[in-house]
């Protein structure tokens, strides 16, 4: 990678920079469509979690991969929107499950209003997704993003009866990733192509890679919060553990455990009783049967599959992009 100053920038804002006329439009047509003359405090909780600063990554997906097919019409910015309308309605619905009180450094939109209100807006969310939809005209669109939302919430229900659970299997936990966070970053990928109109191999190979993508984002999320730098990823080590959430590294090492490792895990994980020293043993018992390392290579395997499978794609500089955010996602555990 160059290190000219203007690409020595990280590979989303590169992103950014080169879809920035379609970024611009997408941004006046989600103000556009989040405003109700009904309900005032909807524009107010979306624009809450709209504009706290994130990346964008999802509806760039559908923009690049769009662009990156030769479409040249306005439909990618009605997607790109509906995507993003779809994964802040989500956003919405996970801070009241996970009675969340702060996310991007900031209160979440359950503590500065209510949990009715976060349930609602975002229930008026996926309603004007829905809507965005349908005004493509595409009933092949419609039903991938249909299917999306499905799987999100199917995730999220899977989650809550796999938590704590410590018969919980990887299977299990791949499902959840999937749901939670590749079914979006793949619905947002393979939109961009069919609209475009590109053959059936090239729409498969940007599903694949958005679905690649989001696993090897998760998979390196899970094993940062047992050995990240909390200045660099804002997140506590451990917190995954004092929340008791069955992530990869917990479930190796639980499947791993002899009798004794086993019912130090049952005490901690599925009872929550935690005692002062635990997180200290966890993460003795992690490193003891190598869990770290496997998330790791799982993770970095992920993304490389994610790579290759824009092979067959034109070459171009959003392909390029692509790749280097495939690289990125896991550049922090590398």
């Amino acid at each position: 990678m160059s290190l000219d100053t203007e690409t020595s920038s990280k590979p989303h804002e590169r992103l950014a920079a080169v879809l920035q006329d379609d970024l611009a439009a997408v941004d006046r047509l989600i103000r556009e469509r989040m405003a109700s003359e009904t309900a005032p405090r909807i524009p107010e909780v979306t624009a809450h979690l709209v504009n706290a600063g994130g990346k964008r990554v999802r509806p760039m997906l559908t923009l690049a991969s769009a662009r990156l097919c030769g479409y040249e019409g306005e439909n990618h910015h009605r997607l790109a929107a509906t995507v993003e309308f779809i994964h802040t309605a989500t956003l919405l619905h996970d801070d009241v499950v996970d009675e969340s009180r702060q996310r991007r450094g900031r209160p979440t939109a359950n503590l500065l209003w209510d949990n009715k209100s976060s349930v609602l807006v975002g229930d008026y969310l996926f309603a004007r997704s829905f809507k965005l939809m349908v005004e493509t005209g595409s009933l092949r669109v419609l039903d991938i993003l249909s299917d999306a939302a499905a799987t999100i919430a199917e995730g999220e229900v899977l989650q809550l009866t796999a938590a704590a659970n410590l018969s919980t299997t990887e299977d299990i936990y791949l499902k959840v990733v999937r749901g939670k966070t590749a079914a979006l970053f793949a619905a947002a990928s393979e939109v961009g192509g069919v609209i475009a109109g590109v053959e059936e191999a090239q729409v498969s190979a940007l599903r694949t890679y958005g679905d690649a993508l989001g696993i090897a984002f998760q998979m390196a999320d899970d094993l940062l919060d047992y050995e990240g730098d909390v200045a660099l990823t804002g997140k506590n080590l451990g917190d995954d553990f004092r929340e008791r959430k069955l992530t990869l590294p917990v479930i190796k090492a639980v499947a791993r455990s002899d009798p004794e490792e086993r019912s130090f895990w049952k005490r901690t994980i599925e009872k929550g009783d935690q005692r002062d020293g635990d997180l200290a043993q966890a993460m003795d018992l992690i490193r003891r049967h190598g869990t770290l390392e496997d998330t790791r290579s799982e993770a970095l395997a992920w993304s490389a599959q994610a790579k290759s499978a824009l092979e067959v794609l034109p070459e171009h500089e959003l392909r390029d992009l692509m790749a280097d955010l495939a690289d990125y996602v896991v550049a922090r555990i590398s």
